[in-house]
């Protein structure tokens, strides 16, 4: 049996000023030692559910259970999380040191206690000896740090992170989102982490949640979100896809034969989503590739190179079929067909039938 850290029943959040719901009836549970990330667009409702779990907000309807506790009605400073924010909220008059022992000293722990504690997560973080600094000297790397440390001194059952590392370069959030990732395994606590950053999702997360309109579209694993989402906003929202509406012809044991907007038949592969007469199918650029003939097992639809984009390691080739659908492929620089035959007549863009997944 999975030991459930937070779980939300039926929560919502509405604004009665603006008549408008934030958090439309979403239930989650979220497991003990997890790295959870709430995912979407601005204005899903994911920061409002973390404020709604901190005890910032309060639902409108719904309860929040806490290891098995119902703290829906719980001032936010009695809950057992703590909170990270993006702009890191370090007091600026302390040193590092006393920023990261501040929690404690609210307790009266013991100076020892404190000292020892302080260093330990000092340690952790990896800013040994800038215990005399003042926040104004330290690098927003290095804040981030700070702010984490302050904020698991205090053994937290939860920590909730909003688009910590929202103000920070792109090398250093990189780098930061491999440490989080460490630093929670190490630590064992449930983290629960807003971000609209797809990739960054990818990277750090057990399970995402994906959110949109105030309602969860979709719960799984990275590779699962990634690879059979579950409808067109999450296949369209987590990296690129292409997406085709059809009609499903024929239904066997293993495939599914679909007449399709590419103006041919095509198979797919059995999908979990349920399956109606007219259904969207999404197939990833980089599932997709061309070749002079269709290989035994393939799908394959005859087409002409319109664009080529280099992009680093991928060329992204812009493909049209014989009726004008448009669709992208994506291949690495080494398997690219080449340039010089990309005009001839029986071009075939092909893939694996089970790479289309249908979507709602």
């Amino acid at each position: 049996m999975i030991d459930v850290m937070v779980q939300l029943k039926g929560i919502s959040k509405g604004f009665l000023e603006s008549d408008f719901l934030a958090v439309d009836n979403v239930s989650l549970d979220i497991r003990k030692g997890e790295f959870l990330t709430v995912l979407g667009p601005s204005g899903c409702g994911k920061t409002t559910t973390l404020r709604m779990i901190a005890g910032f907000e309060n639902p409108t309807k719904g309860e929040i259970f806490i290891d098995g506790e119902e703290i829906s009605k719980v001032p936010p400073y009695k809950r057992c999380v703590n909170t990270v924010f993006q702009s890191y909220a370090l007091f600026p008059h302390m040193n590092i040191y006393e920023n990261i022992a501040f929690g404690l000293r609210v307790k009266n722990v013991k100076d020892s206690e404190v000292k020892e504690k302080v260093h330990e997560m000092l340690k952790m973080v990896q800013l040994e000896g800038f215990e005399k600094r003042m926040p104004s000297e330290l690098s927003g790397g290095q804040k981030q740090r700070v702010a984490i440390a302050r904020a698991v001194i205090n053994n937290p059952k939860v920590l909730l992170l909003d688009e910590p590392l929202g103000a920070l370069d792109l090398k250093l959030r990189k780098q930061m989102q491999l440490e989080l990732k460490q630093l929670q395994r190490k630590l064992g606590i449930t983290f629960i982490y807003v971000t609209h950053d797809q990739e960054e999702a990818l990277t750090m997360s057990d399970r995402i949640v994906v959110m949109n309109n105030g309602v969860i579209e979709h719960v799984g694993t990275p590779s699962e979100i990634y690879e059979k989402p579950r409808t067109k906003f999450v296949a369209n929202f987590i990296g690129e896809t292409n997406l085709f509406e059809g009609t499903v012809l024929e239904r066997g044991e293993e495939l599914y034969l679909v007449d399709n907007k590419f103006g041919e038949d095509i198979l797919i592969g059995h999908t979990e989503n349920s399956i109606t007469e007219e259904i969207c199918l999404a197939i990833r650029p980089e599932r997709i590739k061309l070749s002079n003939n269709i290989d035994n097992g393939m799908v394959g639809i005859k087409v002409k190179v319109k664009e080529r984009i280099y992009n680093g390691s991928v060329i992204k080739t812009v493909v049209i079929t014989e009726n004008g659908t448009e669709f992208i492929v994506a291949e690495p620089i080494s398997q690219v067909y080449s340039l010089e035959e990309q005009n001839k007549p029986n071009i075939f863009a092909i893939w694996n039938p089970k790479h289309a997944v249908v979507v709602q």
